[in-house]
C-alpha cells in the first residue's frame, strides 16, 4: 500500500471514529430514554441518600395537599404535563404562584418534593412541570433550556389563566431548570413574573458538556460537541449554544436570585459568577459553601429559605 493510500485509510478511520464518538455522545445525552437518571446522579457527585428521610417526610405533607395533573400544548405541538397544587395555606405574599423547573433527566414532582413544602406553607400555588422529553411530557429530544424557555412561557400564561390576572409569579429552576429560567429572562415576560431564582443553572448545553468532557472524561470537545451541534440543529431544531443564559441575562428586566454550591463539579460555580456579573436586572447572589450539584437547599435549608423569603419580599410590590 502506497503512502497516499495509507493516509487515506487512516483519515477514513479517524473520520469514522469521530462520527462514532459523536453519535455515541449525542444518543446518550440528547435523546429521551438514552439519557439516564442514574448516570446523571453519578456525574453530579451529590450524595442524595442522606437526604432521603427528609424527602419522604416532605413528600407526605406535599402529596396530602390538593393537587391535579394539568396539560398544555407546546409551541411546536407537544403535549406537556405538570402537577398543580392550588394555594391552601395563608401566606404573607398575597396571590403568589411559583413554577418550578427540574433538572436534566428529572421530573417536576419528584425533584421538587422537598422545596414544594416551603412554597405551599408560605401561601404559594405551586406548578411543577415535566420538561419536554421528561416524565409525562411528550418529546424525543431534550431541550436543555433552549426550547424549554418557550415551554416556560406557556406555563406562565397557564398560571395567569388559572390564578387570575393579579397573580404574582416566581420562576424557580434547578440545574437545567435553572438554565431554563435564566434563558427565559431574556424573553418578553408577562408583568405577572416578579422574580426568577436559578439554582446551579448553566450557561448553555455546549459549555456545560464541554466542561464535563474535559473534567470528568478527559476528552476534547472535538468532534463530539460540534458534531452533536450539527445533529441537534437538524433533529431537535436548535444549536447547543444558540441560546446562552450568559447572554440572555444581559437582556433581563426581572430581578434574579442566583444560587450555587461552592463544591459543584458538574456545573462549575464559575458559571454562576459569570452570569451574575452579566445580569442587568436587580440581582442577588447566594453561594452555599460545601454544597455539591443541586445540593444547596438540602445543605443549608435555613439560609436558602431565608434568601427566598427576602427575595419574595423585595419583589412582592
Amino acid at each position: 500500500m502506497g503512502a497516499i493510500q495509507s493516509i487515506a485509510v487512516v483519515t477514513g478511520l479517524l473520520a469514522a471514529a469521530g462520527i462514532g464518538e459523536t453519535l455515541y455522545f449525542y444518543n446518550r445525552t440528547m435523546k429521551r430514554g438514552k439519557a439516564k437518571t442514574e448516570r446523571t446522579v453519578k456525574m453530579s457527585g451529590t450524595d442524595w441518600e442522606k437526604y432521603f428521610p427528609l424527602m419522604e417526610e416532605r413528600k407526605k405533607y406535599v402529596l396530602a395537599r390538593p393537587h391535579r395533573d394539568v396539560y398544555l400544548t407546546s409551541f411546536d405541538g407537544l403535549k406537556l404535563h405538570a402537577v398543580y397544587f392550588p394555594a391552601v395555606e395563608r401566606g404573607g405574599f398575597g396571590n403568589r404562584a411559583v413554577i418550578c423547573f427540574h433538572g436534566y433527566t428529572g421530573e417536576g414532582l419528584s425533584n421538587h418534593i422537598a422545596i414544594a413544602e416551603y412554597f405551599l406553607k408560605n401561601g404559594y400555588a405551586v406548578l411543577l412541570p415535566d420538561a419536554r422529553a421528561h416524565g409525562k411530557s411528550e418529546g424525543k429530544y431534550i431541550g436543555f433550556g433552549c426550547l424549554d424557555r418557550q415551554d416556560a412561557l406557556g406555563w406562565i400564561y397557564w398560571a395567569v389563566g388559572e390564578c387570575g390576572d393579579t397573580v404574582k409569579i416566581l420562576l424557580h429552576g434547578t440545574s437545567m431548570g435553572g438554565a431554563t429560567v435564566l434563558m427565559a429572562s431574556g424573553l418578553e415576560l408577562p408583568p405577572n413574573v416578579k422574580g426568577i431564582v436559578s439554582d446551579c443553572g448553566f450557561t448553555s448545553p455546549k459549555e456545560v458538556f464541554t466542561h464535563v468532557l474535559h473534567n470528568m472524561y478527559h476528552l476534547p470537545a472535538f468532534p463530539a460537541i460540534p458534531g452533536a451541534d450539527l445533529l441537534n440543529r437538524k433533529l431537535a431544531g436548535y444549536g447547543m449554544d444558540e441560546c446562552n443564559a450568559g447572554r440572555e441575562v444581559q437582556k433581563a428586566k426581572v430581578p434574579i436570585l442566583f444560587i450555587h454550591g461552592s463544591a459543584d463539579t458538574f456545573v462549575p460555580c464559575a458559571m454562576c459568577h459569570e452570569m451574575y456579573e452579566r445580569c442587568q436586572s436587580p440581582k442577588r447572589l447566594l453561594i452555599v459553601e460545601g454544597a455539591a450539584h443541586a445540593e444547596s437547599y438540602y445543605k443549608d435549608r435555613e439560609t436558602y429559605e431565608k434568601a427566598l423569603t427576602e427575595f419574595a419580599e423585595e419583589t412582592g410590590e
